[in-house]
């Protein structure tokens, strides 16, 4: 049984877990079945028939040299979970063992690049013990900003910002890849052989858009930041994880280590703000990882809250 198909239980179950999440976080959307699932049978009832919880899982399986193997691990266990309570932490704690019971049996679960990850609400903190118990831990937030919000920036003295063109393919890839080898320190990313190729391909792919949502800051003539974007129009892979619509993605920021602190890379994002609020976008979403030191701060500065929180284990049958 899925969480959106069958009994009256399920529906109840549903509901709940809806109302569950207006009262945590506005922001969060109705709960939905995600589009592609495993079809295994996670389900938690209690001692009168009433389901508690329910999970769907989804396995990816990633090709090799994609950039998304920069992200993650090659072989991708994801479960979703509603929990509609009343004992949260209970009914996620027994969604997690039959969970892990359904990982043991799948091959290149115990492979050294897989991981497990489960995506909780940020601000429902009922959750939080059980995924810390189950052998969880938190590595990447979805942050989300509401169009609107002011920040106070302006350039700094001599920083210039302006469209990226294929002749800055050179800066796009150093620049990405000085936020990457960053990130590495903190789990979130996996620096591989062909990341720097797979970055270029994608800044490539980006300036081939109509138009391009990438921007470079530029210093005497050098250039010391980036960030890019998919308006609404090219973000419905994250929109349905947001109750605001249309939604946008920032997907990259980046400021060479010799030139934070400075103003750089709230520029560069006052800049992109000023360009999605006038592209309609009613929110904002980025990732960024959780025990980066710097990234929490500066996206609170910027008008960014957590919206999801990505659990994680790796290898993925180390789920406890």
């Amino acid at each position: 049984m899925s969480p959106t198909r069958g009994t009256e239980a399920t529906v109840a179950a549903r509901s709940a877990v809806a109302r569950r999440w207006r009262a945590v976080d506005p922001l969060l959307p109705e709960p939905t079945e995600p589009a592609r699932t495993c079809g295994a049978d996670l389900t938690v009832t209690s001692a009168d028939g009433q389901l508690v919880a329910a999970g769907v899982c989804r396995h990816a399986h990633l090709k090799p040299g994609s950039l998304e193997l920069a992200w993650g691990a090659a072989h991708q266990f994801a479960l979703t979970p509603w929990v509609a309570g009343p004992d949260v932490g209970a009914g996620l704690g027994l969604l997690l063992e039959r969970w892990r019971t359904h990982l043991v049996r799948q091959q290149a679960a115990d492979d050294e690049d897989s991981e497990a990850m489960v995506r909780w609400p940020s601000r429902d903190v009922d959750g939080v013990p059980a995924l810390l118990e189950h052998g969880l831990r938190p590595l990447t937030v979805i942050a989300a900003r509401p169009a609107g919000r002011a920040i106070d920036a302006s350039n700094p003295p001599g920083l210039s910002i302006r469209p990226a063109a294929e002749s800055d393919l050179d800066a796009l890839e150093r620049l990405g890849m000085e936020m990457m080898r960053y990130d590495a320190h903190f789990g979130s990313v996996v620096v591989r052989p062909d990341t720097a190729r797979a970055l270029r391909e994608s800044a490539r792919r980006m300036l081939g858009a109509a138009p391009p949502w990438i921007w470079l800051a530029e210093r005497d003539g050098e250039a010391v930041g980036m960030v890019h974007a998919d308006p609404p129009e090219a973000s419905g892979w994250i929109a349905p994880l947001v109750r605001a619509q249309p939604a946008a993605y920032l997907g990259e920021m980046s400021v060479l280590a010799g030139a934070r602190g400075d103003g750089v890379g709230a520029a560069l994002v006052h800049h992109l703000h000023r360009e999605l609020d006038a592209a309609g976008a009613a929110v904002t979403l980025l990732h960024h990882a959780q025990l980066n030191p710097l990234s929490a701060p500066f996206w609170n500065r910027m008008g960014y809250r957590p919206l999801w929180t990505s659990w994680e284990v790796r290898p993925a049958d180390r789920v406890s």
